[in-house]
């Protein structure tokens, strides 16, 4: 194919090459697959990455991806793998190797700054599934009947609103049991910070259990709010006049010791926001935490900060995580884990490109990026070239990709692409 020049438009795929390189996303499915290079597995992997990242759903030969014009190339084959091919690497792949591999991943962002590790929201993200298999039945809105759904738990840093790690499950598994297991994969990637590590959860997540093994890790506190039960309602109205603190006009908070029902010896802080400047008209919200921290902050400006999560969700759900598929926990979550190498090198280009790509959701940047970058992909020496035609922004395309090799070099970067048989890859802009 490269002797004979390939045309095609899914060319501007071709530039998540240059960000694999950077990120070190060969070594990563070369250790997840448990192969080496010249073996077929790692680049089946790396097909599952480049398919998230053109957000495709209808997927393998002899569907959307065939005769792409050098799809399978990008991935270091001479076609375009099946259906079958697909389900039986992931299926040999175990949630632990999943885990291992989101953890190396983890790493790998953490070291190149895509976390911050201070302020962390956890929250629960679940699709409806179609599956004929018994499962429990779910409601995410009151005014929607119970469905049976595929879930997943999410860790996002809210400082950099990207992802740290994720779990799945089965539909029995509730969000507070699954937090704890989010908590563990999450202290191997992040280092500790001065004071811990903030978390923020909901309501879903209140449970006394949870409470206790979060206060027992040092590198983290847990903030959630209370719910909305008579019972706490009685509790802050009882609270002392002289023990809220009136911070401005109709706000005021209160910081309390908390113990849950039934667990005498666990004790945590409340912390009480009243609005309202009449005793008529005063409103009360609580939330728990597990350490001592200032209340004003946490509720004021650390709290809100739990609203990326779903505007993370909003803008990249469609690399793979708006559909169930199956319900085959092994591989649903290697395909997950995959298209989370593909959210992290897509995040690596946005940033090379700044405005407007930057705000473009996952759907938008391969709709109006990856498709319609018309070009062509040959060889010169020992350099796979690949040359745009009348590319968008092409001015700055051409600083971040143009001269490819000698740049990667300068960063100390090996610029030889290893699944691409020891090629280097060059752009070029016409």
């Amino acid at each position: 194919m490269l002797a004979d020049k390939v045309s095609g438009d899914l060319a501007g795929v071709w530039l998540l090459v240059a960000e694999h390189l950077r990120l070190g996303t060969w070594d990563l499915l070369c250790g997840w697959t448990g192969q080496s290079t010249g073996r077929v597995e790692p680049r089946l992997a790396l097909q599952l990455v480049h398919e998230s990242a053109v957000c495709t759903a209808g997927i393998r030969a002899e569907r959307t991806l065939h005769h792409r014009g050098g799809f399978e190339l990008l991935n270091g084959l001479p076609f375009v793998a099946t259906d079958v091919a697909v389900h039986e690497m992931l299926a040999q792949r175990s949630v632990a190797d999943c885990e291992c591999l989101q953890v190396a991943l983890g790493k790998l962002r953490m070291a190149s700054g895509h976390f911050q590790g201070k302020l962390l929201a956890v929250d629960p993200h679940r699709v409806v599934s179609h599956s004929r298999r018994h499962m429990r039945k779910r409601v995410e809105r009151g005014e929607k009947r119970p469905a049976k759904m595929t879930q997943t738990f999410w860790i996002l840093d809210a400082d950099t609103r990207q992802p740290v790690c994720f779990t799945t499950a089965t539909a029995a598994r509730n969000a507070a049991t699954a937090t704890a297991g989010l908590l563990d994969l999450a202290t191997e990637i992040l280092p500790p910070v001065q004071g811990g590590a903030l978390v923020l959860a909901d309501t879903e997540h209140f449970a006394a259990d949870l409470l206790k093994d979060v206060q027992q890790r040092p590198h983290f506190d847990l903030l959630m709010p209370l719910p909305s039960q008579a019972a706490f309602r009685k509790q802050y109205r009882a609270i002392p006049e002289a023990q809220f603190h009136s911070r401005w006009a109709g706000f005021a908070t209160a910081k309390v010791l908390y113990s849950p029902k039934y667990h005498e010896g666990e004790t945590y802080w409340q912390f009480v926001q009243r609005s309202g400047e009449r005793s008529e008209d005063w409103q009360y919200r609580g939330f728990v935490c597990t350490g001592d921290r200032d209340e004003v902050a946490a509720l004021t400006e650390e709290y809100p900060q739990r609203w990326h999560l779903e505007e993370f969700f909003n803008f990249n759900q469609a690399l793979g995580w708006k559909r169930a598929g199956t319900t085959n926990v092994n591989i649903r979550y290697g395909q997950m884990t995959l298209a989370l190498i593909a959210q992290t090198v897509i995040h690596q280009l946005r940033s090379q490109l700044g405005e407007p790509y930057c705000t473009w959701d996952a759907d938008h940047f391969a709709r109006d990026l990856f498709f319609p970058l018309e070009g062509d992909v040959r060889v010169q020496d020992n350099t796979i070239l690949v040359t745009y035609y009348n590319a968008p922004n092409a001015a700055q395309l051409r600083e971040h990709y143009e001269n490819l090799p000698q740049k990667l070099a300068r960063d100390g970067i090996c610029p030889v692409v290893p699944w691409l048989y020891g090629y280097k890859l060059d752009f070029r802009f016409r």
